[in-house]
C-alpha cells in the first residue's frame, strides 16, 4: 500500500490499494478510524488516482467532517461507559475507582489512558460474562471459553468448538448493546450461520435486537475513536 497527499486545510492522507480484482477506482471512508482508502485497478497509474481523488474532494472533506472526532483517555475528559459520557478526575486514590458518576484515577496524568482502560476491560469481563451465562442457559447451551479483544471488524464471535470472542469496547455502548451481541453469539452455538433459523433463535433471546443493531452500525464506529496511549 501507498499513501497520496491531498493537499489543503488541513491536508488529508489517503491510503492508496491496488487490486487485482477492482475494475474501477473507488473511494471509501472508514466509519471506524476515518481512514480514506482509494483503491485502484492494476492497470491505473497514481497521477490518475489523484485526478479522481481531486474530483471527490468536497465529498471526502465533508464526510470526514461529519465522523466522531476522536477523543483521548485523560485526566479532565470523558470517555463512555455503558452508554454514557463517564468524566476522568484525579483524587486521592491507588487505582481508578467509579465514584458518583465519575472515574476517579491516581493524578498520573502519563498512565490515566493505560488505567482507564485497564478499568473498562476488567467490567467489560463482568458485564458479558453474566450475559453470555444468562443467553446460555436460557437457550440450555453450554459456551466454552470467553475471550476479550480490540477487534474491529466485528463486535464477536463464537468458534465451532462454542469459545466466545468480544470487543471489549462493547462496555462502552448502552448496556442493551452489549447485551443484544451476546445473545447474538450465544444463539450461534444452536446455528453456526446466520439462516432464519439463527435470527429465529436471536428474536427468542433478544427480541428487540434490530434497535441495537442499528446503533452498532450507525453509532458503533464512535467506539472505535476512544483512545487510551
Amino acid at each position: 500500500m501507498g499513501r497520496l497527499i491531498l493537499e489543503g486545510n488541513p491536508p488529508v492522507e489517503v491510503v492508496l490499494r491496488r487490486s487485482a480484482r477492482a475494475r474501477r477506482l473507488s473511494l471509501r471512508i472508514s466509519r471506524l478510524d476515518g481512514r480514506a482508502t482509494l483503491t485502484l485497478p492494476m492497470r491505473v497509474g497514481d497521477r490518475e488516482g489523484l485526478a479522481f481523488l481531486r474530483e471527490r474532494e468536497g465529498w471526502l472533506r465533508g464526510h470526514l467532517e461529519q465522523l466522531t472526532p476522536e477523543v483521548q483517555a485523560r485526566l479532565g475528559a470523558a470517555v463512555p461507559y455503558r452508554g454514557v459520557d463517564l468524566p476522568l478526575i484525579a483524587g486521592d486514590v491507588k487505582r481508578a475507582v467509579l465514584r458518583d458518576g465519575a472515574l476517579v484515577l491516581p493524578d498520573q496524568p502519563d498512565m490515566a489512558g493505560q488505567r482507564v482502560a485497564a478499568f473498562l476491560k476488567l467490567r467489560a469481563r463482568d458485564a458479558l460474562a453474566d450475559a453470555s451465562d444468562r443467553y446460555a442457559a436460557a437457550l440450555g447451551k453450554p459456551y466454552g471459553r470467553i475471550s476479550l479483544r480490540d477487534t474491529r471488524s466485528r463486535w464477536g464471535s463464537c468458534s465451532s468448538a462454542g469459545d466466545l470472542m468480544y470487543s471489549w469496547r462493547l462496555i462502552m455502548a448502552p448496556p442493551q448493546v452489549l447485551d443484544y451481541v451476546a445473545a447474538h453469539e450465544v444463539a450461534h452455538l444452536a446455528h453456526m450461520d446466520h439462516s432464519p433459523q439463527f435470527w429465529g433463535v436471536v428474536n427468542h433471546l433478544f427480541p428487540d435486537h434490530k434497535a441495537c443493531r442499528s446503533w452498532l452500525r450507525e453509532q458503533g464506529g464512535s467506539l472505535h475513536r476512544v483512545r487510551f496511549d
